[in-house]
């Protein structure tokens, strides 16, 4: 029996380094103009930790940091450390457009991903947990770098703009122990505080981006999966 497709959504994203003069002029405006993320703590901010995965030729990091047009980057990501909420993403990078398909996983399921039996993933409803598997079966991925940071997220309506600071971006070297809360990290970036991400469907509402130049970032890829795969090779 054949899986249904499932229909991509893809939108803008844009990145910028962006230091900590900036943020604070930034992240005051937005406060005035933008919703919170419904998700973030007393201090408007959450902990993301993200378990990346490659082949063996280490493809993803070769694509991205040549800078290929059409690329992919597999990840197990979680929140606040914890496994109450666990998902399987995988997010397309097309010519300056991103789109991101994810399926929720089990406790057992993600340790048996990163263990390397992905079976599973046959025996779930969705189209994408098949195309997965595939994905697993075909490219051999195994676990490669842990991405840690710190977020604060904002939200506008008008074509579903999101715009995030990642802050305190680390890496664990080697390990694959995602779940590990007493897991040693250590900087990824240097010469910046922090990744501005700004994301959005057809266009950026006017007073947004009029807010984003007065802050004065500096585009870049600016990849925290780059920064931190770099000390694993």
């Amino acid at each position: 029996m054949k899986s249904k497709k499932y229909k991509k959504s893809y939108r803008h994203e844009l990145k910028y380094f962006i230091n900590q003069g900036d943020y604070m002029l930034l992240s005051n405006a937005l406060r005035r103009t933008m919703d919170a993320d419904e998700n973030a703590d007393g201090y408007g901010e959450y902990h993301i930790r993200s378990l990346y995965f490659d082949d063996p030729f280490n493809t993803a990091f070769a694509e991205k940091f040549s800078g290929v047009d059409h690329r992919f980057k597999v990840r197990i990501r979680i929140y606040g450390l914890s496994d109450s909420v666990i998902k399987l993403e995988r997010k397309e990078k097309d010519n300056g457009f991103i789109s991101k398909q994810s399926i929720k996983l089990s406790r057992n399921e993600c340790d048996m991903l990163i263990a390397g039996d992905y079976e599973f993933l046959l025996n779930r409803p969705e189209p994408f947990a098949h195309e997965m598997f595939r994905e697993f079966a075909t490219n051999l991925l195994k676990p490669c770098v842990i991405v840690d940071y710190v977020r604060e997220a904002y939200t506008f309506p008008v074509e579903d703009v999101r715009i995030t600071f990642d802050k305190d971006i680390r890496t664990a070297f080697r390990s694959t122990d995602i779940f590990n809360k007493h897991l040693p990290t250590y900087p990824a970036l240097s010469g910046f505080d922090m990744v501005l991400e700004v994301k959005y469907n057809r266009f950026l509402p006017v007073h947004i981006r009029s807010l984003i130049q007065i802050a004065s970032p500096i585009r870049s890829a600016a990849s925290k999966y780059v920064y931190c795969r770099r000390y694993e090779l």
